[in-house]
């Protein structure tokens, strides 16, 4: 799957860009867009494309400063430049920048999608000689600790190459048949918490200071390697290893083990942290069994009783009906309108009081929740129009739960209360504006100014309403779309200034907002079937 950004100060260009590309059968599955150079680099350094579209003439950072660092600082991305001029000089730039294809506004569906075609071809062919390569020089470009962390969660996850198995275990200096192997879960309650004030927000070096703690609690018999999981920054996996030990021995070896870790890391760091022990095994390939018990003693933990300690067995809890929390959005989506904050409150306790008497709520099911819930109530917010561009970023992670740090149910109640706070007062702010929006000002804008460049952002930022929801009320009330609507209106004045024979048609294309004479023409044709000078030949002969 691949990723694709437009780059284009004319918002109708970037538009008919998204709507002509046949992104699906191309196998794009994301198209993010930038309307300058600048923007645009700050997009790739977040969003990593594979494929960019740019235009040569924009504000801030035009295309050919833009396809000079692009190439210099991201040779890898494939570019197609489009541009409303066939200049020797943009040309030439895009030939040096080793462009996939030069393409004239406005855009060919064909020519579109035949050049996303070939920068697809290319980065294939590019993949195809990095992962040889990669392959071929894998003992030469990871570092042992790195290589070892690799292993072992391609192990875990079930992606485990048996039949190098000797040669990787080698590689790491593990001998998997001498060896008793397990596999503990360490998860930091208190995450975010512990790395804002102790490691200046810094989440790898919090990983790299818990592991090597870890790291260092064994003995001449036992090893302990740990890492944080690629996708679980607030979880730990302690792979420890035993050699020459009695089976019986070891349980009790691997518990004391956990716990002197534990006690170091919270004397350190001051982290609220559970642990969880998995079975152990005599053969290395059972690591992602082990790994599997570990976790499901993890989720299994009862948040309503839960505390800072070493789990070893599953807490099984058969047949419980657990309280939905979808049933109370509808009520929720009437609290947030009517402006009553205290009953929004009150259908959420409502809820926590039923999820509390069942007397077992899993830890699994608390995270569930969280990331549910932001969905959902956002969900209701977007219904009332709201623009999240205006969700500031402090309030959106505070909303959305990116800090899902509890070690209490307490603590789990009052995520679900800043979530519901939060959307309240988001909402009750988008329904002021409604009461005073009127669709029919867009249509005045337009109609006064379609000479000028009209951005749909300029009316989502004026009206802090969502780009969606204005242009979903422009086409109720005109039937046809903003960007439709401008077209419509331009084409129409295109004619009567047609008829008048002084007027030349570079001037026409002046007075309607169109910087080149060439991109009007074909803009005039796409309308109406015929070129501008086509048309006043056929007024003239009338």
């Amino acid at each position: 799957m691949y990723k694709v950004l437009i780059i284009d100060d004319e918002e109708p260009v970037r538009e008919a860009i998204k709507i002509l590309g046949q992104w699906e059968a191309l196998q794009v599955k994301e198209v993010i867009e930038a309307f300058n150079g600048k923007e645009g680099l700050k997009l790739i350094r977040e969003n990593q494309p594979d494929i960019v579209i740019v235009d040569m003439k924009m504000p801030e950072m035009n295309g050919q400063e833009f396809l000079k660092i692009l190439e210099a600082e991201y040779p890898n991305i494939q570019s197609i430049v489009v541009s409303g001029y066939n200049s020797y000089e943009f040309t030439r730039q895009a030939i040096q920048s080793k462009a996939t294809d030069y393409l004239l506004k406005p855009v060919n569906k064909q020519e579109l999608n035949s050049a996303i075609s070939k920068c697809i071809h290319n980065i294939s062919e590019k993949r195809q000689v990095q992962n040889e390569t990669i392959g071929n020089n894998i003992m030469l470009n990871v570092s042992l600790p790195v290589l070892k962390e690799k292993i072992y969660m391609s192990i875990i996850e079930g992606n485990y190459d048996n039949e190098d198995k000797d040669l990787y275990l080698n590689m790491i200096n593990v001998n998997g048949k001498t060896k008793c192997f397990g596999v503990a879960l360490l998860m930091i309650m208190n995450m975010e918490e512990v790395i804002s004030k102790k490691f200046g927000d810094n989440l790898n070096l919090m990983h790299c200071a818990i592991t090597n703690v870890i790291n260092e609690i064994c003995n001449k018999n036992m090893e302990c390697f740990s890492f944080a999981n690629p996708v679980l920054g607030r979880e730990i996996i302690i792979i420890v290893s035993y050699d020459g030990i009695f089976r019986d021995d070891i349980n009790v070896l691997y518990y004391d083990a956990i716990k002197k870790a534990l006690q170091k890391i919270r004397e350190l760091f001051k982290v609220k942290v559970t642990a969880c022990i998995g079975e152990n095994y005599l053969n290395i390939d059972a690591i992602s069994e082990s790994y599997k018990s570990a976790q499901s003693i993890l989720y299994s933990i009862n948040i309503i009783d839960m505390k800072e300690r070493i789990y070893t067995d599953v807490l099984k809890k058969v047949n419980l009906e657990k309280p939905s929390i979808l049933n109370n959005m509808l009520l929720l989506k009437k609290a947030f309108e009517k402006g009553n904050v205290i009953y929004a409150r009150s259908i959420i306790s409502e809820y926590l009081s039923k999820v509390k008497e069942a007397d077992y709520f899993s830890f699994k099911d608390a995270y569930k929740i969280i990331k549910e819930f932001n969905i959902l109530v956002e969900d209701i917010a977007v219904s009332f129009g709201i623009n999240n561009n205006f969700i500031s970023e402090v309030g959106r992670k505070k909303a959305k739960g990116v800090s899902y740090d509890f070690s209490t149910f307490q603590e789990f109640e009052n995520i679900l209360y800043n979530i519901v706070d939060f959307y309240y007062m988001e909402v009750r702010n988008c329904i002021k504006v409604n009461e005073n929006f009127k669709v029919g000002e867009i249509k005045d804008y337009i109609d006064n100014n379609y000479y000028q460049e009209i951005k749909i952002s300029m009316f989502t930022d004026k009206y802090y309403l969502s780009r969606e929801y204005i242009m979903k009320l422009f086409k109720q009330e005109y039937k046809c779309g903003i960007h439709e609507y401008i077209q419509n209106i331009r084409m129409k004045k295109a004619k009567e200034l047609l008829n008048d024979m002084q007027i030349k048609i570079k001037n026409i294309s002046q007075i309607l907002g169109y910087s080149d004479t060439n991109y009007f023409s074909k803009a005039f044709k796409n309308y109406y079937g015929i070129s501008p000078t086509e048309y006043r030949a056929t007024t003239m002969n009338k």
